[in-house]
């Protein structure tokens, strides 16, 4: 993976806030996101040469994260401080599906998906740090991450899988027959059976990532899944975690009061269902930074940012073919 094309920004939207952390396109190319004062938006004409327009459809109350469109018209919400809501696009109302599970308050809930069966996915980042201390997780390596689902009907999620390193982006696989969950921490795409002989079993999909996979995205199911990446590695942050439990708190303390600015190194990957890097896109000393998000629209890549007060519009490469 070590051959990368250029990431090549169009423009940067200004969108009235801070903090789009995922975006993800509708059918008809328009781009969701929700801000950090709880606003959730949709931005129409991102790729027109006119000024695009900001939609104001909802707002959470809290810090909402991952989006997911839900194939009957609502849009699921991982909001960080309430848990799991479900918005109705129309009139703007806001439901809280899940704010528990196994006995504890959800929060800093990540990423979310709906399967065709009803069923909702959902990834928990962090047990052990509120969003606002995120980068405490990362550094003390907690391997508090979960993934939940959510019955069709209940209000009670289940918790399948534990241990995962600031499981972040969700996808399904095109069948539906695994997922693909980011762990931020462990720099790897990690695969979870739901169907065949492997069910409820997880196994590295693809490892040894050139940066932290943030937000992951698709289309559909032919389409590849494109994952961001938040940050470049950190050979320091590496030895850390090889370190001892009490070293490794000790610097989360220091590192959730330190002053933090993310670098100029944005990246995006985008891979198939064989576990195939399709591309690679890197850019360096960009003015867009810690891409958090993207998506694909209208031969275009939407960057989303926890960091910037706006997304950036950038050419979507044209042939898509394995890197080896």
């Amino acid at each position: 993976m070590d051959r990368s094309a250029a990431l090549v920004p169009r423009r940067y939207v200004a969108i009235g806030g801070r903090g789009p952390e995922d975006v993800v396109a509708d059918a008809r190319g328009r781009v969701l996101t929700g801000l950090a004062d709880g606003r959730i938006l949709r931005l129409h004409g991102l790729t027109d040469a006119a000024a695009p327009r900001v939609e104001v459809l909802a707002r959470t109350g809290g810090r909402p994260l991952g989006l997911e469109l839900h194939p009957d018209g609502t849009l699921l919400v991982c909001d960080a401080e309430r848990g799991l809501l479900r918005v109705d696009l129309d009139d703007g109302t806001v439901r809280v599906l899940a704010d528990s599970v196994a006995g504890e308050r959800l929060r800093f809930c990540s990423n979310v998906v709906a399967l065709a069966d009803g069923s909702v996915y959902v990834t928990v980042s962090s047990r052990r740090y509120p969003l606002d201390q995120w980068i405490g997780d990362l550094v003390e390596h907690t391997g508090t991450g979960r993934l939940l689902r959510l019955s069709p009907g209940s209000d009670t999620p289940e918790v399948l899988l534990e241990g995962l390193q600031f499981a972040n982006g969700l996808a399904p696989s095109g069948d539906e027959s695994f997922l693909v969950v980011a762990e931020t921490g462990a720099y790897r795409l990690t695969r979870y059976w739901l169907t065949g002989p492997r069910a409820g079993h997880s196994e590295p999909f693809v490892a040894d990532l050139p940066g932290m996979p943030d937000n992951i995205w698709r289309a559909g199911p032919e389409g590849p899944v494109w994952v961001s990446l938040a940050g470049p590695r950190v050979p320091p942050l590496d030895l850390l975690h090889r370190g001892t439990p009490s070293a490794r708190r000790a610097a989360a303390r220091l590192a959730v009061r330190a002053p933090f600015r993310p670098t100029g190194t944005i990246g995006v990957l985008a891979v198939d269902d064989d576990a195939r890097v399709l591309h690679h896109l890197t850019r360096r000393r960009s003015g867009f930074r810690m891409v958090t998000s993207v998506c694909e629209t209208a031969g275009h890549l939407i960057l989303g940012s926890l960091w910037e007060s706006g997304v950036a519009v950038c050419e979507a490469p044209a042939v898509k073919h394995p890197v080896t």
